[in-house]
């Protein structure tokens, strides 16, 4: 009964609520006339005339107004219905502003667009998860901070070999399963058996058989792999992208079970996945296609990984059972580990060489740190970490200052409206209620501004991914705002409205309303009536300040990193990356696949010169092995685990690539598999292992002091940036591409092996480069149409690569600085424009006792600058102390650089100048006589 009750009671108020008002006084008023009339009847039957009746109804019945409202109070949503008046009242006040309103949006839409694009690519590398079953159940064994191939001891293991992935996997019950799958995708030739179209490239990833069904993933069309088709002696089987095979082909259904070629081997195509999922991380150009883990070798049958024991390679998620602790969990597979480096690096792998096992003797150090891994690997997330975190806190000073230019805006308003809350107050208003007009006002254009801004981010979000992963063919990142993307961008909206709302809120309920009328609502400006815009301007000053400080060495260090000697020449080269399918050219055909590629590349018109390599400068590629020197007992160490890069090259390498050679001579057309082996080293290499000696003539070798005489030291080049852009010079050494010595370690016969598949092509060519792309392209396809060409980029294509993520962080960075530059200026205008109409009578009284132009301008100037000159004193110090935090992103640039710290100063002081200028020139023509007849 009392819910019945209850539910009839909340009907009342809902319909009381929904009703509109007109019509609620109408329907009380006709019910009190009703009351009054029956009231005036009875005192009329008592013998009193009818006019005198109905005064003395109207006296019993007391105060109509009283009364209507306290019927609205009784409703029980009066609350409500005031909120709906604030936010009706604070529209009008808008809707009759609209130069105001248009500021305000504008200014506060970029402020929390430019936040929310950035939130919302840190919710897609941070904060999402993988779409797959259950992800809180996955965790990652390592931290996933490197990828790749390594050899040696890690310390936090992230990478594993397949025999110790067997080994964890089979000694850890914890997991109910637990997948391993490629570090990083590999590039791959892919064309249809039997079909006449060259193979196209594609990414692929060698996939564990419970991989699918550890990540919880059903398949969209046909079925995923599984144990079985990951064993010895299986034939190889795919799973291919959803995206690709709706993109690539047509969504064709005939293709599940059909045969293709990759790198020329026959492997069958069983499913698709889900269209959601992209894979195990968050990648631009994720895989294509998932292949079977066993079916490496046959990839790779020079250099197989798979059972290479020292060679890491592979990530490892699993998925904990029901109760397990990840802390005991990880302890135990940090015990396993140990376990199994013992019996295999100390129990004498390495053919009793004490200077390679010297490096693997400290198992004890070696750890497994297990991560969530509901977001997948996070190895991609590392390369923009330091990027984002900068963005994120530069968009937020520019919404800082936004806050103070509205909070400006809102309190010159309100100071302008003082005589009018005077008023209101003389007649009765509270001041709560003045407080929550006034907030309301600025929640509204809050919500406005963060209404436009979603469609800034999402712009935004789009532009800062065509910038980032600009050589990306895809990015599987949806720049639509999330429903966290959307809250994220919901709470800094209201929080944003209540910041900058709140103080002229509070200041406009300030006061005795019987001074304020008296003295006009204070035309006449003071200091301290400007005191809280001027702090607000010395808050916007400091962060522009910080904020033209960092673009500033932003800019600086991109400058210096493009710009720098990298050791080769860009201008008229021509690059092409390729993936030499190793079954289909075992080591017995290279020899004659070079030639004819050598003779084919110089075929083409307008071709200068050709070269081959493992590698080229800056274009991802690069190996290390450690080195002997014959005649050196100890070779001197660049660290535990960093030896020399080494890169294997044709006749023609360093004039194709523009690389001096600074003494003796270079690698050429003599240097065949047959003659005397021999090797160039570049000047860092020469002056860290020869520091007091000619290297000319030297032998060297690559491993152990056994063959410390297997190389003789022919030239010497100059250093160039193969790796980093942004790092010292790596020392390399370079050998004859054919050119091999025999190992006992059969691992190290494998790798050195390996080396002699090319993946670099060079070309030097006359007039424009990109010109080249198409003859390369048919020359290649005519020598192999299964040969991958991963990509043909000109070299200064492949070099502004590595500027990618530099690149979008100085842009985003100088955006955002010019952005808060000009946001400063209109505050700063407006501080000036409001302070001259505020102190109008007393510059007319000036100019009336004979005041100049001049000097009216100067006065105005002089209060302007004195925020602008407070707020660089408390910017250079913290500008200073932010600097610090970018050391990582900057190169060749100091941290206090002065000519940056003067250019902001002057920037900033210029703009303030200006922004002052026009209000002061305004005052300096005020008509004496008009502002004193207004007084």
């Amino acid at each position: 009964m009392k819910t019945i009750e209850k539910l009839g009671e909340l009907g009342r108020r809902l319909r009381l609520l929904f009703r509109s008002r007109d019509r609620f006084d109408r329907e009380m008023e006709e019910e009190m006339r009703l009351h009054r009339d029956l009231r005036a009847h009875e005192i009329q039957d008592a013998g009193v005339p009818a006019e005198e009746a109905q005064y003395a109804a109207q006296r019993r019945f007391g105060n109509t107004l009283r009364l209507r409202e306290e019927g609205h109070a009784a409703s029980g949503w009066i609350w409500l219905e005031r909120i709906a008046h604030d936010v009706r009242y604070g529209l009008r006040r808008l809707r009759r502003s609209p130069g105001f309103t248009i500021t305000a949006v504008l200014t506060l839409a970029l402020g929390i667009g430019a936040n929310t694009a950035i939130f919302t690519l840190i919710h897609a590398l941070y904060l999402k998860s993988l779409p797959v079953t259950r992800p809180s159940e996955l965790w990652s064994l390592g931290d996933d901070q490197v990828g790749g191939t390594m050899g040696g001891l890690q310390g936090n293991f992230s990478l594993y070999s397949y025999p110790l992935y067997e080994y964890l996997r089979d000694h850890t019950p914890e997991f109910s399963d637990l997948a391993a799958f490629q570090s990083r995708p590999m590039d791959v030739s892919v064309r249809r058996a039997g079909g006449e179209r060259p193979a196209e490239h594609y990414f692929s990833e060698f996939v564990s058989g419970n991989y699918f069904r550890t990540f919880g993933v059903q398949p969209f069309a046909g079925r995923t792999i599984t144990e079985a088709d990951d064993r010895a002696n299986s034939s190889p089987v795919a799973v291919i992208n959803y995206r690709t095979w709706s993109s690539r082909f047509g969504a064709d259904p005939s293709i599940i079970g059909e045969t293709f070629l990759f790198q020329g081997l026959p492997v069958t195509v069983i499913g698709v996945t889900p269209p959601a999922f992209f894979g195990d991380t968050l990648r631009p150009d994720p895989p294509d296609f998932w292949i079977s883990l066993h079916a490496e070798p046959l990839f790779s049958p020079g250099n197989s990984l798979f059972k290479q024991w020292n060679e890491y390679w592979l990530y490892s998620i699993g998925r904990l059972k029901p109760g397990a602790d990840p802390a005991q969990v990880q302890a135990h597979v940090t015990g396993e580990l140990r376990q199994w480096l013992t019996e295999n690096y100390v129990a004498g792998r390495f053919n009793g060489d004490a200077y390679i096992a010297s490096r693997y003797q400290d198992t004890a150090a070696q750890h497994i740190k297990m991560m969530p891994g509901r977001a997948g690997v996070a190895w991609e997330r590392y390369n923009y970490h330091d990027g984002l975190i900068l963005l994120m806190t530069v968009s937020a000073l520019v919404l800082l200052i936004a806050c103070a230019n509205i909070a400006n805006l809102l309190l010159a308003r309100s100071t302008a409206d003082r005589v009018q809350t005077a008023i209101r107050l003389a007649l009765g208003a509270a001041r709560a209620r003045i407080i929550r007009q006034v907030l309301t006002e600025g929640l509204l254009v809050a919500l406005l501004g963060g209404a436009f801004g979603l469609w800034i981010a999402f712009q935004g979000t789009r532009a800062i991914l065509r910038l980032g992963f600009y050589a990306s063919t895809y990015i599987p990142i949806d720049a639509r705002p999330s429903l966290t993307v959307l809250g994220f961008a919901l709470a800094v909206t209201v929080l944003t409205g209540i910041i900058f709302g709140a103080a002229p809120a509070w200041i406009a309920s300030r006061g005795n309303p019987a001074d304020l009328m008296r003295s006009g609502g204070g035309r006449t400006g003071t200091e301290r009536s400007l005191l809280p815009l001027k702090s607000l301007l010395v808050l916007q000053v400091t962060f522009c300040f910080v904020l033209l400080v960092g673009t500033g060495l932003l800019t600086k260090s991109l400058r210096h990193s493009e710009y720098q000697q990298f050791g080769f020449q860009t201008q008229g080269r021509l690059m092409a990356r390729i993936d030499l399918p190793q079954p289909q050219y075992p080591p017995a055909r290279l020899e004659d696949f070079y030639r004819r590629l050598e003779q084919r590349l110089t075929q083409v018109p307008g071709v200068i010169s050709a070269s081959y390599s493992n590698y080229s400068p800056l274009d991802g590629g690069g190996s290390e092995e450690p080195v002997s020197i014959k005649g050196q007992a100890t070779v001197p160490s660049l660290g535990e685990t960093k030896w020399p890069a080494e890169n294997r090259v044709s006749a023609h390498y360093f004039e194709t690539i523009g690389t001096r050679i600074l003494r003796g001579r270079p690698i050429d057309e003599h240097d065949t598999a047959r003659s005397q082996h021999v090797a160039v080293i570049d000047e860092s290499f020469a002056r860290f292992y020869f520091p007091d000696e000619d290297p000319i003539g030297r032998h060297m070798g690559i491993q152990t002091a056994e063959h410390a005489g297997d190389y003789e030291i022919v030239g010497i080049v100059e250093n160039a940036k193969y790796f980093d852009p942004t790092l010292d010079r790596y020392p390399t050494f370079f050998l004859p591409l054919l050119q091999e010595e025999h190992y006992s370690d059969t691992a190290e016969e494998l790798e050195q092996k390996s080396t002699k598949y090319i993946e670099s092509i060079q070309l030097r060519v006359t007039g424009r480069p990109e010109d080249f792309r198409d003859s390369l392209h048919s020359a290649l396809n005519e020598l192999d149409p299964n040969l991958d060409i991963e990509s043909i980029r000109t070299f200064d294509e492949q070099v502004g690569l590595q500027f990618t993520r530099d690149r979008l962080v100085t842009k985003l960075t100088g955006l955002y600085g010019f952005l808060a530059l000009i946001l400063a200026s209109i505050g700063l205008y407006g501080v000036a424009s409001y302070s001259v109409a505020r102190r109008k009578n007393e510059i007319g009284i000036r100019m009336a006792l004979g005041a100049g132009r001049a000097r009216v301008i100067s006065m105005v100037l002089r209060a302007v600058m004195k925020p602008i000159a407070l707020g660089l004193t408390l910017g250079i110090p913290i500008a200073l102390a932010g600097a610090r935090f970018v050391t990582s992103l900057l190169y060749g640039v100091k941290t206090y650089d002065p000519l940056v710290f003067s250019v902001a100063v002057a920037a900033l002081t210029l703009c303030a100048a200006v922004a002052a200028f026009i209000p002061a020139r305004r005052a300096a023509s005020i008509d004496p006589n008009q502002a004193l007849r207004t007084e």
